[in-house]
């Protein structure tokens, strides 16, 4: 059997993707592997109506919802394989199972990859965040620090302080002259020692200990971590994949269309920045954008 639609990722883009197609009566399989990007989080916040719940309830009640639409299927499992035939697309199981369909979104988010400087991963979306947006408002007027990974870290250091006193830990790296004068001028610290570990009480933080022995206190840390693809299928089905300011992503147009024809992508692995309310706006994106592609050929 061809289905119309397969979604290979069943988080906020996916799900989104699904209730618009479902919505539109068309058959779809959504396939999820059940790791969320945001798992490590307690809660997200910004998502309009569910400020503040947990990530898996927020989908937990996206798919109950779902689950009215009858022409929509998920799948718990993995997509390990996938190939483009004469028809549109197959996508193959960890089970063996082999799910074909004419036209497919590709939302199956991203792997994060951080410094490896201990303290940071056990804290990972508790006190160690990569949006103030997301996660600034309840660290608001404590100590915070922002890790450098590139340049652009000057300009995030920038905009966290306006949630509070704020310390770039550079990590050893060197400030050019610009970035220097505008962090001076929004009043950020910067810390130039190379860093040995965070320490804390369990996800709490409360310093950065310097391989110099000084520890400076703070609360949570912001990072951008570079990212990579949560799936090789996209390189697989010979989508273009490219080197955005974050880490990897699939190149795709205003659509969500990829260099593939028939291939879409959305969420986090399609743009940068990433949030919970973009990458459910995304998969609505790219849901209409199939949808006119099925009625229209």
């Amino acid at each position: 059997m061809q289905h119309d639609v397969v979604i290979v990722g069943g988080a906020f883009a996916g799900l989104a993707a699904a209730t618009y197609l479902g919505r539109a009566r068309r058959d779809v399989v959504v396939i999820d592997a059940g790791q969320p990007r945001n798992r490590f989080a307690s809660a997200s916040h910004g998502f309009l109506g569910f400020d503040g719940s947990a990530p898996r309830d927020i989908l937990a009640t996206a798919r109950q919802q779902l689950a009215t639409y009858p022409t929509v299927r998920v799948i718990d499992g993995e997509a390990v394989a996938a190939e483009a035939t004469g028809g549109g697309f197959a996508f193959t199981l960890a089970t063996g199972e082999t799910i074909s369909s004419h036209l497919a979104i590709l939302a199956f988010g991203l792997r994060d990859r951080l410094d490896p400087i201990p303290g940071l991963w056990e804290r990972w979306g508790k006190t160690v965040l990569h949006c103030p947006y997301c996660h600034g408002f309840e660290f608001s007027d404590r100590k915070l620090g922002v890790l450098w990974r590139t340049p652009m870290s000057a300009h995030q250091a920038c905009l966290v302080a306006e949630w509070g006193p704020t310390t770039l830990f550079t990590n050893g790296a060197d400030l050019d002259a610009d970035a220097a004068a505008m962090l001076e001028r929004r009043g950020v610290a910067v810390e130039p020692a190379r860093l040995a570990e965070f320490v804390g009480d369990g996800p709490q933080m409360t310093a950065a200990i310097m391989e110099d022995g000084r520890d400076v206190p703070v609360d949570a840390l912001y990072v951008s971590p570079y990212s990579t693809l949560g799936s090789p299928i996209a390189a697989e089905l010979g989508a273009t994949v490219e080197d955005g300011p974050l880490g990897e992503i699939v190149t795709t147009d205003a659509e969500r269309k990829t260099t593939v024809p028939g291939l879409y992508a959305a969420g986090d692995i399609a743009h940068a920045p990433h949030s919970v309310s973009l990458a459910v706006a995304d998969g609505a994106t790219a849901a209409l954008s199939v949808h006119r592609a099925l009625v229209f050929g």
